[in-house]
């Protein structure tokens, strides 16, 4: 995810707010002419996925989200392993989402309260399997990067 300046590779120039996944043996020459932030999860992956993306969340229209009144969404990849979007939380909602396979989440706006503890920009959340968000957002809402359903698929190591 980039979250400030413009991330290059020889596919192209991704600016603030563009997702870049690019999957396991994929290569690519990483460079920023001008500087960049970027936020980058390493060997993070199924081993059989295959998908490049390439998205530029600013061009997006977020939609409701069901049944989260005060959430809305934006997809970026889902694969049945794992669900990566954007969501966007309305100022002071309160959201609630039991997370059977795990969550982590990145703010990249605003800020929220989880568990007397409160996420600004830049902050990172990681719940367990079989945990519940329940959190508020702050008075300027919040905009999160979201994997879900990704830690279900953890294998406890002997």
């Amino acid at each position: 995810m980039v979250l400030e300046g413009i991330f290059q590779d020889e596919r192209g120039d991704y600016p603030a707010g563009s997702y870049v996944r690019n999957p396991p043996n994929s290569r690519h020459t990483p460079r920023s002419q001008a500087g960049c932030t970027i936020f980058v999860k390493l060997f993070q992956f199924d081993p059989a996925d295959c998908a490049h993306v390439n998205i530029d969340t600013r061009l997006l229209e977020a939609a409701a989200a069901p049944q989260r009144q005060g959430v809305r969404l934006i997809p970026l990849f889902n694969s049945g392993h794992e669900d990566v979007r954007i969501e966007e939380w309305h100022a002071g909602a309160g959201v609630l989402l039991d997370v059977p396979g795990g969550l982590e989440a990145l703010v990249l706006e605003g800020s929220f309260e989880e568990g007397g503890e409160i996420f600004a920009q830049h902050s990172w959340l990681r719940l367990p399997r079989n945990s519940r968000l329940t959190a508020v957002a702050g008075a300027a809402g919040a905009r999160l990067w979201v994997k879900a359903g990704h830690l279900q698929h953890v294998l406890a190591r002997a």
